[in-house]
């Protein structure tokens, strides 16, 4: 099974892609994966980016704020290529204004580049392997991978507003314009956000305190190297399919699986706190790949233990 380092379709050179929520996860790795093919990149976000971009290559703007919309609508006219990450993330998120910030960050901001991006431009817009609800369980409690054609079954705020995300997307792709949806599924690498396990995890056991785990260590999840995730979200510009599209491996890891390997980085065994899980916690998680080998050309593979000493690497240097 081929791997992204074996797929890339070819240089990039002078083409234009524009990234909204270049400052985040995905993003910063994104803009890594276009650059590296040739691409020049503007990121767009309304916190500070950083030294990938020269000044002139990114627009530091609020994508729903009305005073930025002309700056924004020639930015995305003037693209090869656009690809929509930015989005108000987190499936436990909380707080009196969590739902008007989803509402805003994910579906008005949504809708508005769907509104000024020329419809033949390639467009991708970055949804979640949360509008599944989880993968279903069949008999003997093999795990059934989701397929793109399923029923979606949110659980939560975030996991309906991404539904609301890909409403529109399938608004515009049958009035004819080019828009691709990529689901990831459970993503992990280098600069994950703060509020997931995988980070939450390490900074505990570096620091010696018992890993918080929501449920059970038999659940399971699709974790997906953020590196291919990069290169998938590249294909699918490349490609300039209207379609939707699994980004995951197809081969998910218990939590116990994750556990054992932060402490063999360690070199010691940890001590875990189970705490109930909420709604938006589904038993499992895992992508079914088929349409994603077609389209982009490979599917993901995760190595995980070399996942988690990366990200190990990288809290170990910012506790010293």
């Amino acid at each position: 099974m081929r791997t992204t380092k074996e797929t890339i379709r070819g240089p990039l050179s002078g083409a234009h892609a524009v990234v909204t929520g270049s400052a985040g996860f995905i993003g910063r790795h994104l803009l890594d994966a276009l650059v590296a093919r040739g691409a020049s990149v503007t990121g767009v976000d309304r916190r500070e980016s950083f030294d990938r971009l020269r000044p002139g290559q990114e627009l530091r703007c609020d994508l729903v704020d009305p005073d930025a919309q002309g700056a924004l609508g020639d930015l995305l006219a003037s693209a090869d290529m656009v690809f929509h990450l930015a989005a108000r993330p987190g499936v436990r998120g909380v707080g009196p204004s969590i739902e008007h910030d989803r509402q805003r960050d994910n579906v008005d901001a949504t809708r508005r580049v769907l509104a000024l991006t020329p419809r033949q431009v390639p467009l991708v817009v970055t949804s979640s392997s949360s509008v599944y609800g989880g993968a279903r369980l069949v008999d003997g409690g093999a795990i059934r991978p989701s397929h793109e054609s399923d029923a979606l079954r949110p659980r939560g705020g975030y996991a309906r507003s991404k539904v609301e995300v890909e409403q529109l997307c399938a608004a515009r792709a049958e009035a004819g314009g080019v828009v691709a949806v990529a689901r990831p599924f459970t993503v992990v690498g280098e600069g994950q956000r703060c509020d997931m396990a995988l980070t939450r995890w390490l900074h505990a056991a570096v620091a010696g305190e018992p890993l918080t785990v929501f449920g059970s260590t038999d659940r399971s999840r699709d974790f997906t190297d953020v590196a291919e995730v990069a290169g998938a979200l590249v294909a699918l510009g490349m490609r300039g399919e209207a379609v939707v599209v699994n980004v995951g491996t197809g081969r998910p890891h218990t939590l116990e699986h994750v556990v054992r390997a932060i402490g063999a980085g360690l070199g010691r065994e940890l001590p875990l706190e189970l705490v109930p899980a909420g709604d938006e916690e589904p038993p499992a998680t895992r992508a079914h790949t088929g349409r994603c080998e077609r389209v982009c050309g490979f599917v993901p593979v995760t190595d995980l233990a070399s996942v988690v000493r990366r990200q190990l690497d990288q809290v170990v240097v910012a506790a010293a």
